[in-house]
């Protein structure tokens, strides 16, 4: 291969810029395969060089190793959710990042409902006594995924909240009990947790998946705002 660049580039087709590889478990700290790819590339480096290679830039740390391993970081370093403040390492980023991303919605309806009420598809929720419920008007076609059903992943009114029942495909439901919740109230489904809310590292971990995979699977009808941007 690097014959085969190296002749290219001598032809003018090309000009090689850069030396580079990618980790496969930098998220799972003490992996031995981290070591055994630093070597491997730190081998494929000096096989290129010799053979007349003079790349401008050496690069294989992702998020994960940029944050934990500094040998991995040669001239530079490939941030991916680590920009937007999320990482894949056990326990989430370092606490140095700040998640930039909150995912938000404001109650469509508010009823009261008497006990044995079912809530949602299956009725897999029945409410035990009188209880106030509030529909919130995100589902799973808006990347709610619908295994959270019963975790206490939302926030509203100061606390956190379990969903009710099934998330449905546009909705899913919220049992406030007594706290008196009002259409129009905000919920937030994950965000920086400066104020006790769920981030996308707890989506992440309550749903057995990461938090790229939550922050991500975000659908497009959803409105994006910009603080002090224009759109």
């Amino acid at each position: 291969m690097v014959a085969a660049a190296l002749a290219a580039q001598a032809r003018g087709s090309i000009r090689v810029t850069g030396l580079w590889s990618h980790f496969a478990c930098a998220d799972v700290p003490g992996h031995p395969s981290i070591t055994a790819q630093l070597a491997s590339f730190a081998d494929a480096i000096a096989v290129a060089e010799k053979a007349g290679v003079t790349p401008e830039v050496r690069h294989i740390a992702n998020t994960a190793a940029a944050l934990t391993v500094p040998e991995s970081r040669y001239d530079l370093v490939r941030f991916g959710g680590a920009v937007y403040g999320l990482s894949t390492l056990p326990g989430g980023a370092p606490s140095w990042l700040r998640p930039v991303m909150t995912l938000r919605a404001r109650l469509a309806m508010v009823k009261r409902v008497p006990a044995g009420t079912g809530v949602s598809y299956g009725h897999r929720y029945v409410t035990a006594r009188e209880t106030t419920l509030g529909l919130v008007p995100l589902g799973y076609a808006d990347g709610v995924p619908r295994g959270a059903a019963g975790l206490p992943l939302v926030s509203a009114r100061g606390r956190r909240w379990p969903i009710a029942g099934t998330v449905c495909m546009d909705q899913f439901v919220v049992d406030f009990g007594d706290e008196p919740a009002a259409v129009g109230d905000e919920v937030v489904l994950f965000g920086p947790g400066d104020d006790g809310e769920p981030t996308a590292q707890e989506w992440g971990e309550a749903l057995g998946t990461i938090s790229y995979d939550i922050a991500t699977g975000i659908g497009a009808r959803v409105p994006r705002t910009h603080p002090g941007g224009d759109h």
